[in-house]
């Protein structure tokens, strides 16, 4: 065999070795020759290769690298063969530590370096060296950029080495990526970020991620998901109790009796007693409520929220004047959403605007609100608008977020992209 030939089965070798191909040396390198000595060996070591005899195929290269005065040349061309036997056998650290040699070498081309650094990651990945992995996966997306496979797999190496803030991390980062160039997340990396951030107790970041299942794959388990974390989240403020209620009657999840009966009290609570009507009527409607032994009471507090309808019909210009003056918008905000549920959409939302602007006590929960009463008000755009400027970690934010799913035309609900969380 002519050590051309030699040269281009080696290459072959170590194509067959990894799942990349090792380009040939440049120009600059056409003159160089293998001795015999250093050939035939090598010669050897493939053939061996080809035939699946690994012992075989290392000690020849062993004899190749044992023997003295190699030229430059002839010690890549060796390194290049280990890394081939190496690999097809399985020794990991034989392997990299050879690939390590030619990533070094002046004579790989940059190209094949990448590949090289590639396949050290996967080796190590394949058997379950995920320290390793990582490193070499970092190494690899370092050099060469992003590569949503390498980031796959730093992902995987990361978890399954129960990393999961950096597992967290790098999913996050290519979840946003995905987002920001307009394109939907795959289904399996929002599940692998929502079981990072359970491991981390994180209910923030878990909530935020079920709002992205929930927006992408509307699916009834991740309904729950986010319904249940609303209800569990210890961070949701006492103010937006009556708002979880809400979400859940819009996503149909509500059906107990004593559901019903909370959230109309938490209405009246609040001061919206037509709110509360409406609520309280939906109950009846669905057929949850005036049908068991509590039925008296539920018509008995049906009939106290109409007579307190009457009543705040009576008041509300008093109420609007005393609001005027008081020290904070919420209660300007409160005036405006009654005015709306009584069919007074343009003057209560123009309250509710003055509320805003005087300051309630938290800014998210009555932007929250406001943007309920656009949408109430039939200004569904508007609605959804306002909604995507609610922020904050006290729960105001997921709800909005899942009002803006609810509002959204089904269609389009798919591409609804929630805030990326950070």
């Amino acid at each position: 065999m002519s050590l051309r030939l030699f040269r281009a089965g080696l290459l072959a070798g170590v194509i067959a070795a990894v799942p990349f191909s090792v380009s040939s040396v440049g120009s600059a390198w056409a003159a160089d020759t293998l001795s015999a000595k250093v050939g035939k060996p090598l010669q050897e070591a493939q053939s061996a290769l080809a035939a699946h005899n690994y012992a075989k195929a290392m000690a020849a290269v062993d004899a190749a690298e044992a023997v003295p005065g190699k030229s430059d040349y002839e010690e890549y061309t060796v390194t290049q063969m280990r890394a081939a036997v190496a690999a097809q056998s399985g020794n990991v650290a034989a392997a990299t530590a050879a690939y390590d040699k030619l990533i070094a070498s002046s004579r790989t081309p940059k190209d094949a370096k990448l590949q090289m650094m590639m396949a050290e990651a996967t080796m190590a990945y394949t058997a379950k060296d995920y320290p390793r992995a990582v490193a070499g996966t970092e190494q690899y997306l370092k050099a060469a950029g992003s590569n949503p496979a390498m980031e796959t797999l730093l992902i995987q190496s990361y978890y399954l080495q129960q990393d999961y803030k950096n597992a967290a991390r790098v999913q996050q980062a290519q979840i946003d990526a995905t987002i920001k160039a307009g394109k939907v997340p795959v289904e399996s990396q929002l599940q692998l970020l929502a079981a990072c951030q359970t491991q981390l107790k994180d209910q923030s970041g878990l909530n935020h991620t079920y709002v992205m299942l929930v927006s992408y794959y509307p699916k009834p388990e991740y309904w729950a998901l986010i319904l249940h974390g609303l209800i569990t989240n210890p961070k949701v403020a006492p103010a937006l109790q009556l708002d979880v209620y809400r979400i859940r009657l819009a996503a149909g999840v509500l059906t107990a009796p004593s559901d019903f009966m909370d959230m109309t009290e938490l209405a009246m609570q609040a001061g919206l007693p037509q709110l509360a009507l409406d609520l309280i009527n939906a109950g009846y409607a669905s057929g949850v409520l005036g049908k068991d032994a509590g039925a008296a009471r539920e018509a008995k507090l049906k009939a106290m929220v109409v007579k307190a309808v009457a009543d705040k019909k009576a008041t509300i210009a008093a109420d609007e004047a005393a609001a005027a003056s008081a020290p904070t918008g919420n209660a300007l905000l409160t005036v405006g959403y009654n005015y709306v549920t009584f069919g007074q959409a343009d003057k209560g939302l123009a309250v509710m605007q003055k509320g805003l602007a005087k300051g309630p006590l938290d800014p998210n929960i009555g932007k929250l609100h406001y943007g309920l009463a656009q949408a109430a008000a039939g200004h569904t755009a508007d609605a959804i608008a306002t909604l995507k400027t609610v922020a904050g970690e006290n729960g105001a934010r997921d709800i909005a977020q899942l009002w803006i799913l609810k509002l959204t035309p089904a269609p389009a609900a798919h591409a609804a992209a929630p805030a990326a969380h950070h």
